[in-house]
């Protein structure tokens, strides 16, 4: 399991060789690792949400255009994924990506959105809410902690063999890709709610 990234849309713009560092290189090295394991390891790692970049038809499907980032972070986890087909093809190593829709909980970042509106609520301060590109709703997938823990361990409970070993492919393996997010509860929504309320 590869959970490792500098994670972050902001961010990016202030120090992009920080996200090159670790999203793409740290990434290859561990595939390069993995690659020349014998026997190969199966790997689930962590993908992003945010590889939909500028598609606008929701709700996502991991069937969709991921070819217009909308950051560096993006970016960068969308050649995560492209490398990890790569490796899948080339050395059968065994991949599941999963795409992590904006993770709250328990010791989450203080820069994510919830914890910024979840202070201006209490002092009854404005809430910015950003438009979307059409002028449209805005609304935001939001994941517990619990859940995404669940999804990591049904891909590791589901993966399949390598099939390679030592740098050398013997077949086809698996390769994976799934949305880990819910779309039936907005938090975003539930917080405007709140701070209407009050």
């Amino acid at each position: 399991m590869y959970l490792a990234a500098q994670a972050g849309v902001r961010y990016a713009m202030q120090n992009p060789n920080s996200y090159i560092h670790s999203n793409f290189a740290g990434f290859v090295n561990v595939l390069e690792v993995c690659k020349n394991a014998n026997p190969q390891p199966a790997i689930v790692w962590a993908s992003s949400s945010s590889v939909y970049g500028l598609n606008t038809k929701v709700p996502f499907s991991e069937k969709d255009r991921t070819d217009q980032p909308a950051s560096l972070y993006a970016a960068t986890k969308k050649a995560g994924e492209e490398i990890a087909h790569t490796y899948n093809h080339i050395y059968g190593l065994s991949l599941t990506g999963l795409r992590f829709f904006t993770v709250y909980g328990p010791w989450g970042r203080p820069d994510m959105a919830y914890f910024c509106f979840t202070k201006d609520i209490l002092k009854r301060k404005p809430i910015p809410v950003f438009e979307s590109g059409n002028h449209g709703t805005v609304a935001h997938d939001f994941t517990y902690i619990d859940n995404i823990v669940k999804g990591c361990l049904g891909a590791l409970d589901t993966t399949e063999k390598s099939t390679g070993s030592g740098g050398k492919k013997k077949g086809d393996a698996q390769f994976r890709i799934f949305n880990l997010g819910n779309t039936s509860l907005c938090l975003l929504r539930i917080l405007l709610v709140f701070w209407r309320s009050c």
